[in-house]
């Protein structure tokens, strides 16, 4: 049986073709700066999302933690989502290691802040307080796009109130391609256009894009500087990653249509869902569908998944991811092991919650 594994974008394993650019990749000390695939793609990571320059990081905690790290100093704080990625779920990086206050605040469903608590939250210049030095922000969140004009109305009035501002882009990829795909341009011009907003933009490689390892923090020279000395404290001197950077590059160059498939099998999974008994599907945009499962029998779904050869994740509601490494006959592998559990707990799902 084939094993469908919808935990995360993270498990991709690396084309047969990446694997060959990997092996063929050229490589040198990056801790000195002479590795020249870490160099081409730290460039090209510029060059696309028009920043001064680009570092190449081993992992996207390790890539937002340094650009929080480059953005404050110790007694600083910053403004974030009550259920951001870099508050609530990269061990507390900022406050443990960088001695910088996140000052966590509410967010709606699609994972957005007002600006009036944000306008709340900012410090006076006082020294009872720690310092309000930075907005960070996410896109995707919980697989929903961050529409442009939000990010335009909250990146100028952070500006307008001297914060800096820094986008967790971990799936910013998934945002341009979405966003091309609506507007009818191109996920370039679209990573462009949200770059643009931030002062930093960190992007991963190791989730839709389907490279086994790394994220690059981008920004201008002067903050790269910083959070290049922050990596190196940090651990993240690799020496020969080239073999990595290759990976990525690869991904850059054939793996950034394949995530319109993705969203396109979200969506194919979501209308499968619909219409089964005591499953709703809580959202379902780009490559993440939510499914929140009546009577607590999340846990027994997801076991009766697995005898199926589907993996999932979640307690209450379950998080189903598409990838590089799905396709069309795995959504339906899927589908059917849910609609076979759905009609063997039929009664049990149509009574009232």
């Amino acid at each position: 049986m084939k094993t469908v594994d919808l935990r995360s974008d993270t498990v991709t394993q690396p084309t047969p073709a990446m694997r060959q650019a990997m092996a063929a990749a050229p490589v040198g000390d990056d801790v000195f700066g002479g590795d020249p695939s870490v160099n081409a793609l730290q460039d090209r990571m510029a060059a696309l999302t028009g920043k001064e320059a680009a570092l190449f990081m081993p992992s996207g905690t390790q890539s937002n933690l340094c650009a929080l790290m480059a953005h404050c100093e110790r007694g600083d704080e910053y403004l974030v989502g009550q259920n951001a990625h870099t508050y609530r779920y990269e061990g507390g990086g900022a406050a443990v290691l960088g001695s910088i206050q996140p000052q966590p605040l509410t967010q709606n469903a699609q994972g957005q802040m007002a600006l009036a608590d944000m306008a709340a939250a900012i410090k006076p210049l006082d020294a009872h307080f720690a310092r309000s030095r930075l907005l960070c922000l996410e896109n995707t969140w919980s697989g929903h796009v961050m529409p442009m004009p939000y990010l335009q109305q909250t990146t100028d009035w952070a500006r307008q109130r001297g914060l800096a501002t820094h986008l967790d882009g971990a799936r910013v990829m998934n945002a341009a391609v979405a966003q091309a795909q609506t507007e009818g341009g191109d996920a370039w011009t679209e990573l462009r256009r949200i770059a643009d907003l931030f002062d930093s933009v960190s992007i991963c490689l190791s989730k839709g894009l389907g490279a086994p390892v790394g994220s690059v923090l981008c920004g201008s020279s002067a903050l790269m500087a910083k959070a290049h000395r922050w990596r190196k404290v940090l651990g993240g001197g690799l020496r020969q990653s080239g073999v990595l950077a290759a990976a990525a590059l690869h991904a850059l160059d054939h793996h950034v249509p394949g995530l319109a498939k993705d969203h396109a099998l979200a969506q194919r999974l979501a209308a499968g869902l619909q219409g089964l008994p005591g499953m709703h599907v809580v959202s379902a945009q780009t490559n993440i569908v939510f499914l929140d499962v009546d009577h607590g029998l999340a846990p027994a779904l997801l076991a009766h998944l697995r005898q199926d050869g589907v993996l999932a994740t979640g307690m209450a509601r379950l998080r189903l991811v598409t990838h590089l490494d799905v396709d069309a006959a795995g959504i339906d592998q899927a589908l059917a092991s849910m609609q076979a559990f759905a009609a063997t707990h039929a009664e049990r799902l149509r009574a009232q919650p």
